[in-house]
């Protein structure tokens, strides 16, 4: 056999400055961190036996001691914690990831939203999230698409600022997934690549290896994201992979039919333990050559030992066990997945999630680890069927349950609309939602709501009947409570609003302006004589309002509609003068004249001397009729009291000069159209 080691196995920059500050410092004397400094028990020990100590808060620490920060950093809180403390400080932080902590600073301190590519619960990832507020973590394809389909009222603008970063050790490729489907959901974004180039040199190392290899070994601790991710990288280019943290969990009875070795090692893994796996390697397989030197019973001997080994390391499944698994490929119909047992795995699409829109590819990726219930196991051919929902199941239950205790807001989808209410499936779980806690009006159509997401709260839980009962309408008055307070708090006059239709009056309509209603009189809706507000409104329009007068005491707003820019009468004189030769309908007839559209909201009077210079007429009708579209010259406009002059005889004749007012001629105030009837 021969055995190939990756040239960037073992500590990288980051993991070594902190080994060395670390070693340093306990030449002086006892030092603490705040959890591992690396992701590797055995150096860690290490490292305690020089005297490193590791605690649990600061609280903990004795005052005026030295704290190692160590390398995956601290949130900003724990540092400003230790110096209040007055405890002393080295900073051990890897510099790529000091390197993300003032990206994100800075980006949060630009108004962007940011955004970390990697895994929460890793405290690399805790430490970015800690270095300011609102930063959004996702470690998934999946997560980013279930956080997009929750309400979009809770999601953030699709015009938001947003900054996405990766965590170091990420792998670029599913890292790179997750940003595009970012960037096509928000226009402004902004991407800085901080994957480590060492440990991308690391991966395409190991991807580069493992497809040379008959198996391949990969050293280092299980916590370690950056030995865990390679491990992936690995299983899916060699069919072999050993995941081991020390020497002594190398089983050689495995690779004595392995012709090239390949062996990679995690960013945290020292070069002591490498050389531990590879002393027993040399030892113990030249050993295993010297006694299978002889007799052809001997080598057959030896071969079916190794086969008797061999079938003893698998593990045997039992139907209902919880089983962990690698990912290894994605059919329409099932998921193939690798138990590190003598049964092949798989998944019926039916049993990989309770939403039966959802893709294979959407909930899983091949080469990711995924946890499944043992549904049935075939001997005969060697298949254990499994079950990713039902292991969900019991997840959402255990949620569900948390959910009600802490009274947490969750999100569902509507699947089923009945008299007595809406069935709203969480994860999962059947909610049922009463029809009085839908958030709906007495009588309104329930089935207008389903296939919707919507949120709520769990109010009821029981056991015994399996019935989850929620309130839908709980979550809109919170969120309505919440909104109004905001309104409350930032009001003024002359604000301005994008409100929707509440109700209608007869003399006028409210609005809602974000969790508080306001009230447009009759008088404010339009430019336009209207006799009451549903001739131009309808419940559920939104509408652009501004504050005319609030009173917080009595929680009164008065709004209003009517603006400079909608005034038509401030479009008219813009775009006319007098002079100006406009198109207009007939709107009324009087026996003094006809009344005349010029533009919605603005007539003008067309006196019955000014209709035509060829006869002299007794009425308008005698030529005009209402509807009929004229061409008529603009005589006179009196912006003071909004009055416009109409004549189609000047038309007719040489105009007189611009601006002279007739004997005969006629100004209508177009503010008051109730003088049509008593101009008579």
């Amino acid at each position: 056999m021969r055995a190939i080691l990756a040239k960037n196995a073992g500590f990288c920059y980051g993991v070594r400055r902190a080994i060395e500050l670390a070693e340093r410092e306990l030449g002086r004397g006892v030092c603490y961190a705040l959890g591992e400094l690396i992701h590797n028990g055995r150096e860690t020990g290490r490292l305690e036996a020089l005297g490193l100590r590791k605690a649990r808060s600061v609280s903990e620490i004795p005052p005026g001691a030295t704290v190692i920060i160590r390398s995956h950093g601290e949130p900003e809180s724990v540092r400003r914690e230790l110096e209040a403390a007055g405890r002393r400080i080295v900073d051990a932080t890897c510099p790529n990831v000091a390197r993300i902590h003032r990206i994100v600073r800075r980006a949060s301190e630009n108004g962007r939203l940011c955004v970390v590519i990697g895994d929460r619960e890793h405290p690399e990832v805790q430490g970015i999230c800690g270095s300011c507020a609102g930063v959004l973590a996702f470690k998934s394809a999946e997560e980013i698409q279930n956080w997009l389909s929750q309400d979009k009222a809770l999601l953030p603008d699709k015009n938001t600022p947003i900054t996405v970063v990766f965590q170091t050790t990420e792998i670029r490729e599913r890292a790179k997934k997750c940003y595009e489907i970012l960037k096509k959901e928000y226009t402004n974004h902004e991407l800085f690549d901080t994957i480590c180039d060492a440990t991308f040199k690391r991966q395409e190392e190991a991807k580069s290896l493992s497809g040379l290899c008959d198996a391949m070994i990969v050293i280092g601790d299980r916590n370690s994201a950056n030995t865990v991710r390679l491990a992936e990288i690995c299983r899916g280019a060699c069919p072999r992979v050993f995941f081991i943290e020390t020497a002594s969990e190398l089983d050689l009875s495995q690779l004595v039919d392995v012709e090239v070795l390949g062996v990679t090692a995690g960013a945290s893994t020292p070069a002591w333990i490498i050389k531990e796996v590879f002393s027993k390697m040399t030892e113990e397989i030249v050993m295993e050559k010297d006694g299978a030197v002889g007799p052809a019973g001997a080598a057959a001997g030896a071969e079916e030992s190794f086969d008797e080994m061999l079938e003893k390391s698998f593990k045997t499944l039992m139907t209902g066990e919880k089983v962990s698994g690698i990912v290894e490929s994605i059919s329409p119909t099932e998921v193939t997945v690798d138990l590190g047992a003598k049964h092949s795995g798989y998944i019926p699409i039916a049993e990989l999630s309770d939403d039966p829109e959802a893709k294979p590819e959407d909930v899983v990726q091949i080469g990711s680890r995924i946890e499944a219930y043992v549904l049935r196991v075939n001997d005969a051919e060697g298949t254990a069927m499994l079950s990713k929902k039902r292991l969900d199941t019991v997840k959402n239950w255990e949620n569900i349950e948390s959910a009600k205790e802490n009274k947490e807001i969750l999100t569902g989808t509507v699947t089923e609309a009945n008299k007595g209410g809406l069935v709203v499936n969480v994860k999962g779980i059947r909610v049922f939602v009463p029809a009085s806690q839908t958030g709906l009006a007495k009588g309104e159509d329930m089935a207008g709501l389903v296939k919707s997401r919507v949120q709520l709260r769990i109010t009821e839980i029981n056991h015994s009947r399996r019935r989850v009962v929620g309130s839908i309408r709980a979550v809109q008055l919170e969120n309505r409570r919440a909104a109004a307070e905001k309104t409350w708090s930032e009001i003024e006059e002359g604000k301005k609003y994008r409100g929707v239709v509440k109700s209608l009056t007869s003399y006028g309509a409210f609005v809602d302006i974000g969790g508080v209603d306001g009230m447009v009189h009759v008088s404010e809706l339009s430019w336009s004589k209207i006799r009451q507000p549903s001739d131009v409104l309808k419940v559920g329009d939104e509408i652009d309002v501004y504050v005319i007068s609030f009173d917080r005491e009595k929680k009164r707003i008065s709004l209003g509609c009517r603006t400079a820019e909608t005034n038509p009468w401030n479009q008219f004189a813009a775009a006319c003068e007098v002079g100006s030769v406009v198109k207009v309908k007939i709107v009324k007839l009087m026996p003094f004249g006809a009344f005349a559209r010029i533009i919605p909201g603005v007539d003008g009077l067309i006196h019955v001397s000014q209709i035509t210079g060829g006869r002299r007429i007794g009425k308008p009708d005698e030529v005009l009729k209402e509807g009929q579209e004229v061409e008529a010259q603009i005589t006179g406009i009196d912006h003071e009291n909004r009055k416009v002059s109409l004549s189609m005889k000047a038309l007719e004749e040489k105009p007189a000069s611009a601006g002279k007012t007739g004997p005969d001629e006629v100004v209508y105030d177009t503010e008051a159209p109730e003088k049509y009837e008593t101009a008579e």
